[in-house]
């Protein structure tokens, strides 16, 4: 994993050449905001496919290999009421994958795997529920879930009641941070080193998107292209 002297060494040596000296003066705090923001832009990009192949997160063993490290499963305590139960969403929550779920009836004595097929419209959900084919059922062992008021609705149509949910999603990549240096987003002074979680040949990509930004902070057109066509031919 890159080391945050390297980060820093790497981002100074892309704005410009490191003996010349001419963006000594960018702050510390001000590389670590960039590179958290591109951070949160690559793997936007990725998860969307409105990267340079325009592949979406698991069209391909790389897009796999690149974001398993921030592809998570939560348990959640779900709160019932009438038609669905829902829970609040992670605090680190970025991106929906899918939902794993168990449920039980009355009729029943053991719980059953209930197959959360997709993320549904919530504009369609009137829809659904008076559908026969694509209604929650517990024999079938199927429903859908929605998103909505950051909030994870799972329908059940008042047919079951579910055992366990565990939710799997893409997390917010972990921030970096640099010690003895003001943390942009605490204020405080950071009092430990937090590096970048990626790997290195994402890592460097991330770097040039974090090069972009700050070159285009500084109005420095000619570091700014370079970054970016260089992150656009490696993403």
């Amino acid at each position: 994993m890159i080391n945050n002297t390297t980060l820093q060494l790497k981002i100074k040596q892309r704005l410009n050449k490191l003996d010349s000296q001419d963006y000594d003066n960018i702050q510390p705090w001000q590389m670590v905001e960039a590179f958290n923001k591109a951070q949160l832009q690559w793997c936007r990009r990725q998860i969307e496919g409105i990267n340079i192949t325009k592949a979406a997160d698991e069209q391909s063993t790389t897009k796999v290999d690149d974001l398993q490290v921030i592809l998570t499963t939560k348990a959640l305590d779900m709160y019932a009421h009438q038609l669905f139960e829902d829970s609040p969403l992670p605090d680190d929550y970025m991106a929906f994958k899918r939902v794993d779920a168990h449920a039980v009836k009355d009729c029943c004595v053991d719980s059953r795997h209930i197959n959360v097929t997709y993320l549904a419209e919530e504009e369609n959900i009137s829809i659904l529920l008076d559908d026969y084919l694509k209604k929650p059922s517990f024999e079938w062992g199927e429903t859908f879930c929605t998103l909505i008021g950051n909030r994870l609705r799972v329908y059940t149509a008042g047919e079951f009641k579910l055992d366990s949910v565990n939710f799997i999603y893409y997390r917010v990549p972990r921030k970096i941070e640099i010690a003895g240096t003001l943390n942009p987003y605490t204020l405080q002074t950071s009092t430990t080193d937090v590096t970048c979680e990626f790997k290195d040949d994402v890592a460097e990509v991330m770097i040039d998107d974090a090069v972009q930004i700050l070159a285009g902070d500084m109005e420095s057109v000619f570091q700014y292209q370079v970054a970016q066509a260089s992150s656009q031919t490696n993403t």
